[in-house]
């Protein structure tokens, strides 16, 4: 077996948190066959089996009592490019910003909207991770990932993943695929998504009227740089909350309240409430309480100072819950998968 077992292994350089629990065992997985190595050993060790990425959408509450299988997997592929459109294949292992900015330097438009977004390309299927009004749909070409039921590879297609907000059919039946590598489609000559957020202003400040991708991505990157605390100097796993979507009237009857309401009108008909300006509006923004704070910049942001336990997060995002549903009827749901 080519597997490096280790055994009560913190996680605190694996979770973008900061928290440190231990795993009861710990492997990484640098191919499919390792993959396979890792679920055959976590049966025979009799424990559940946790794949994690980059450990940027994790909140763990207490150690883990499984074998932690951590994706490491590399490589960036191009499939096939008519000097227009571009196939692009990534490994679930890549760090998905530095993938991104791979594609840019190729001249591949596509992923600009999504630059500085924490974790790994596997993981960010799981998520239907978006920013800047751009998600993983919207660029999806296909993944493949492993049945751990049936130990089969199965292809998926942008239908079959049944995307939506923050969610796909790989969060909806947790533990049972691993996501090996994703395919992306983007384009030597795309239509950029300048709308959505300060972005446009931004570059307009820079002085640049005919923006680039990379012009985009540089602008994104020093908006949520100023807006987002790193991950290595201060543990968060970014927004820890989902913008709640809520019905028109609902919504009606708060902007009668608060003429600031910050909402986006839905296809459906209901409205996406800004989680963070409603968090904000209770007076969360800035809390601390011991190493458990919400972000001084930005109040989506829940933010360990040092040594926060995952339950002194997760108390404190239950509290905020809480409050924001007797202050304004609204439910907010957690981002993070807690563990």
């Amino acid at each position: 077996m080519s597997l490096v077992v280790r055994e009560n292994l913190s996680l605190k350089p694996f979770n973008t948190f900061g928290v440190d629990v231990r795993a009861r065992w710990f492997v990484e997985a640098h191919d499919d066959g390792e993959v396979r190595e890792g679920i055959a050993q976590a049966e025979r060790l009799n424990h559940p089996l946790l794949v994690i990425g980059g450990g940027s959408n994790l909140l763990l509450t207490a150690d883990v009592e499984a074998l932690v299988l951590r994706m490491a997997s590399r490589g960036i592929r191009v499939l096939a490019d008519d000097g227009v459109d571009v196939l692009v294949e990534a490994e679930a292992g890549e760090p998905w910003h530095p993938f991104v900015l791979w594609t840019l330097e190729q001249g591949f438009g596509g992923l600009e909207n999504l630059s500085l977004i924490p974790g790994t390309v596997g993981a960010a299927p799981m998520q239907n991770i978006g920013a800047y009004g751009v998600e993983i749909k919207d660029v999806f070409a296909g993944l493949t990932a492993l049945d751990r039921r049936t130990g089969e590879l199965r292809e998926f297609d942008l239908a079959a993943c049944r995307f939506a907000y923050r969610d796909s059919l790989f969060k909806q039946e947790p533990g049972r695929w691993v996501i090996l590598r994703v395919r992306f489609k983007l384009g030597r000559r795309t239509r950029l998504h300048l709308d959505y957020g300060p972005v446009r202003q931004r570059l307009q400040a820079e002085g640049i009227e005919v923006p680039t991708p990379r012009d985009v991505s540089r602008a994104i990157c020093a908006i949520r740089s100023e807006k987002l605390p790193d991950p290595a100097q201060l543990g968060n796993a970014g927004s820890f909350f989902k913008n709640p979507v809520v019905s028109a009237e609902l919504a009606g009857r708060l902007r009668a309240e608060h003429s600031d309401l910050v909402g986006y009108p839905q296809a459906d008909g209901q409205v996406k409430l800004a989680a963070g300006w409603l968090i904000e509006r209770a007076g969360w923004k800035g809390f601390r309480e011991g190493d458990a704070g919400v972000h001084r910049h930005q109040a989506l942001v829940l933010v360990n100072y040092g040594n926060a336990s995952g339950l002194e997060l997760q108390g404190l995002a239950r509290r905020i819950q809480a409050d924001i549903a007797a202050k304004f009827g609204v439910t907010l749901e957690m981002e993070p998968n807690l563990i």
